[in-house]
C-alpha cells in the first residue's frame, strides 16, 4: 500500500501534548512567554542546560514539545504558534508543602533568566479532598470581601477556587480532587492553565482596540467631511482633490486593517478556546459564587465584544471609503465623457468646415486647371492655323473649356472616392 507522506506526521500531531497524569497532591506552576524566533531556540537550549547542570532525563519530546523529569518533578516545554510555555509539576505533602528536594531558589533563578517576556504566570495546587476538605476552604472564604470564583466540576468529582488576582505576580488556582482519576486530574489541571493562558492572550487585543478606536473616530469624521466636500464640488479640480484625499484615507484604513486583523482574529480564536475549555469542565454552580463561565461572560466577553466592534467598524469604514471613492470616480468619469462628447462635436464641426473648404478649393482647382488647359488649346490652335490647318483658335478654345472642366471634375471625384 502506498502511504501519504504526511500520514504518520498527522497521526503523531493528533496524539501530541497529552495531559500529564497527577499522582496525588501536586503543585503546578505554568508560565507562558511571547518569544521571537531566536528566543524560542534559546528556550530549548535553556531546557538542555537544565539537563546538563542537573540529573534530569527526557521522558517525551518532539520538535515543539519536551518533558524532562527529575524524580517526582517534571518540567514540560511547549512551543505554540504565538507563545511558548513551561509547566513545572512537583509533589506536595498532606500539608501542601513541596516534598521534592528541588532547590526552590535555584529554580526561581532559572525561571527568571528564561528568554522571552512572560505573559502568564499561574500556580495550581492540586489537593486531595481527604487532606483539604472543600467545606474548610468555603468557611475561610465567606468572611472575606474578595470575590471568588467557585464551582464544582467534572460531574462533582472536583472543586475549583480562584479569584484571578495577581498574588506575588501569580494567579492562584486551588483544585480539590474528590474522586478524579489520575488522567482526569491531569486533563482538568491542563484545562485550568489553558483557560488562564488563553484568557490573557485574548486580552492582548483589547489595548489594540482601544488605540484604534480613537483613530477610527477621527477617520469617520474625516470621511463625513469629505462626503460634504464631494457634494459641494463644482469643478473637476475640486473632484480630483477630493479623490486624492479619499485615496489617502483608503490607504490609511487598509494599513490599519492589515496591522490589526491578526490581533483581532487571534483574540476571537483565543476567547473561543477559553469558553470551550470551560464547557469541558462541566461546571455546577455553588450558591453565592460565580462560576468560571459567569465570570468570563461578565469580564472577558465585553473585551472581546470591543475587539469585534472595532474590527467591524474598520471593515465598515473601509467599505464606506470604497463606496465614496467609486461614486466620485463615476462622477469624474461622467464629466470626462461629457467633455469628450463636446470635443467630438467640435471635431465634427471642424471636419465639416474642412470639407466645405476642400470642396471650395476643388471648385477653384477645376476653374484654374480649365483655364490653363484652355490656354494650351488656344496656343495649339494658333500654331495649327499658322501651319495651314483650317482652325479658328477662338472656337477651339471655347469648345475645349467645358470638356477640360468635366474631365478635371471627374478625375477629382475619382481620386476622392479612392482616398475614402
Amino acid at each position: 500500500m502506498s502511504e501519504h507522506l504526511l500520514r504518520h506526521q498527522l497521526n503523531a500531531e493528533f496524539h501530541a501534548r497529552p495531559p500529564l497524569p497527577l499522582t496525588g497532591s501536586t503543585r503546578i506552576r505554568h508560565l507562558a512567554f511571547l518569544p521571537d524566533a531566536a528566543e524560542s531556540v534559546s528556550q530549548r537550549a535553556y531546557l538542555d542546560r537544565l539537563l546538563t547542570e542537573a540529573d534530569w532525563a527526557i521522558t517525551e519530546q518532539s520538535d515543539s514539545y519536551c518533558v524532562v523529569g527529575h524524580g517526582d518533578v517534571k518540567v514540560r516545554w511547549e512551543l505554540h504558534t504565538e507563545f511558548s510555555s513551561f509547566t513545572l509539576l512537583e509533589p506536595l505533602d498532606a500539608n501542601g508543602t513541596a516534598k521534592s528536594a528541588l532547590d526552590a531558589r535555584a529554580l526561581q533563578r532559572w525561571m527568571a533568566e528564561m528568554p522571552g517576556e512572560a505573559i502568564v504566570s499561574l500556580r495550581i495546587d492540586h489537593r486531595d479532598a481527604k487532606d483539604l476538605a472543600p467545606d474548610t476552604v468555603m468557611a475561610a472564604i465567606y468572611p472575606s470581601t474578595q470575590q471568588m470564583v467557585v464551582s464544582r466540576i467534572v460531574d462533582g468529582k472536583a472543586w475549583v477556587f480562584t479569584d484571578f488576582q495577581f498574588v506575588e505576580g501569580e494567579v492562584n488556582f486551588l483544585l480539590i480532587d474528590a474522586g478524579m482519576t489520575q488522567r482526569q486530574a491531569g486533563r482538568t489541571a491542563q484545562r485550568l492553565w489553558e483557560i488562564e493562558t488563553y484568557r490573557l492572550m485574548a486580552l492582548l487585543g483589547l489595548p489594540v482596540a482601544k488605540k484604534i478606536g480613537t483613530w477610527l473616530r477621527e477617520s469617520e469624521l474625516k470621511l463625513a467631511a469629505l462626503t460634504d466636500k464631494i457634494g459641494d464640488a463644482r469643478s473637476t479640480i475640486d473632484e480630483n482633490t477630493a479623490l486624492v484625499t479619499l485615496s489617502n484615507l483608503a490607504a490609511e484604513v487598509e494599513n490599519s486593517v492589515a496591522r490589526t486583523a491578526f490581533r483581532f482574529g487571534a483574540a476571537r480564536a483565543y476567547a473561543s478556546i477559553v469558553m470551550q475549555r470551560i464547557g469541558e469542565l462541566r461546571e455546577e454552580r455553588i450558591t453565592g459564587f460565580p462560576t468560571l463561565k459567569e465570570f468570563m461572560d461578565r469580564r472577558l466577553a465585553p473585551s472581546m465584544n470591543t475587539c469585534a466592534a472595532m474590527a467591524m467598524r474598520q471593515s465598515e469604514l473601509s467599505s464606506r471609503v470604497a463606496r465614496n471613492s467609486q461614486l466620485l470616480r463615476t462622477r469624474i468619469e461622467i464629466a470626462l465623457e461629457q467633455q469628450n462628447q463636446e470635443l467630438l462635436v467640435q471635431m465634427n464641426q471642424r471636419a465639416r468646415q474642412q470639407l466645405h473648404l476642400q470642396e471650395t478649393v476643388e471648385g477653384l482647382s477645376v476653374v484654374a486647371i480649365s483655364y490653363y488647359g484652355s490656354q494650351l488649346v488656344h496656343y495649339l490652335s494658333v500654331g495649327a492655323m499658322v501651319a495651314g490647318i483650317a482652325v479658328v483658335p477662338e472656337y477651339a478654345t471655347a469648345i475645349s473649356i467645358p470638356l477640360i472642366a468635366l474631365s478635371v471634375w471627374g478625375t477629382l471625384r475619382l481620386l476622392r472616392r479612392r482616398a475614402s
